[in-house]
């Protein structure tokens, strides 16, 4: 149905990220970063990492930006949320 993005303010490795997300299906987002040149590399388990300066690139093919606690929730209604991994040593 849709494909969400956050804004760019999750800092990494000296560069500002975004989460990009289907409220629908894994198949849709995948579809849709294949189609902008986002590597299938970036999917992290529930969503793909998206750099700063591809940001306007996704909007304007189409993903709509969305706070980040309304993208999670989306993506937990749609049952496409997975859980943090978590390290036990």
């Amino acid at each position: 149905m849709a494909i969400l993005i956050d804004e760019p303010i999750w800092p990494f490795r000296g560069e500002r990220w975004a989460h990009l997300v289907s409220d629908e299906s894994y198949e849709e987002l995948h579809q849709f970063a294949g189609s902008i040149g986002i590597p299938k590399l970036s999917f992290q388990d529930d969503h793909y990492d998206i750099p700063k300066h591809m940001w306007q690139i996704a909007v304007n093919a189409g993903a709509i930006p969305t706070d980040p606690r309304v993208l999670v929730r989306k993506l937990k209604n749609a049952g496409l949320r997975k859980k943090k991994r978590t390290n036990k040593h």
